[in-house]
């Protein structure tokens, strides 16, 4: 992994499906200019889930962007996948590390100085700090505020990406913090012209990273 895959992270969810594939969906936001694949799924049994991964992680190769999968690091294992990402809530980033080895990508969610200082410590290869924006999920607050963003940008020596209601509109807001790039959800899948909303918040994405 390259700083520089991280500049657009798309995160997956098949709330927008309507009727695609997600695989349709992802090839679409990859064609649009996403430098980066995290499979996210929080209901779906393991079977099904393998199958998917296996299906986005052949197609992610023939695109050459690197592949994650959110927290199931067993599903990560089996199929050798570039790496994991994991929340808080989730296993220790330094017990992941043990089971993944030292040549797989690890991602870990950080709220805060301590958190980022700590999950560098116990070997991420970068961090996601959010929400950096309200999201849909949490309309009246914000998680992180722009100067924890900066603090925890300044307090490390990996690469740091903003996620959490992150759209067009306010991206260039991130400018000065110090990160490389963005995760998006919503920014990407819910929109109708997937590949175009991606290009064009890749545009925008470059011109705030590069100020």
């Amino acid at each position: 992994m390259k700083k520089e895959d991280l500049l657009l992270y798309a995160v997956t969810d098949r709330y927008w499906l309507n009727g695609d594939s997600l695989y349709h969906q992802v090839e679409l936001a990859i064609q649009g200019g996403a430098t980066f694949v995290q499979l996210r799924e929080k209901n779906m049994d393991r079977e099904s889930f393998l199958a998917e991964a296996k299906a986005i992680q052949k197609l992610c190769k023939e695109y050459h962007v690197p592949f994650v999968i959110d927290d199931e690091v067993s599903i990560a294992v089996e199929i050798d996948a570039d790496g994991i990402h994991v929340g808080q809530s989730d296993m220790k980033a330094n017990d992941v590390r043990s089971l993944i080895g030292s040549n797989k990508i690890l991602g870990v969610s950080v709220q805060t100085v301590e958190q980022a200082v700590e999950a560098e410590k116990n070997g991420a290869d970068y961090l996601g700090v959010g929400a950096v924006f309200p999201t849909g999920s949490k309309e009246d607050a914000v998680d992180v505020s722009h100067e924890t963003l900066k603090a925890i940008c300044d307090a490390v020596s990996i690469p740091v990406i903003a996620i959490g209601g992150i759209t067009k509109d306010n991206v260039c807001e991130l400018k000065g913090s110090g990160i490389c790039g963005i995760a998006v959800i919503s920014a990407i899948f819910g929109q109708k012209d997937i590949k175009e909303a991606t290009s064009y918040l890749k545009e925008k994405t470059l011109e705030m990273v590069n100020v």
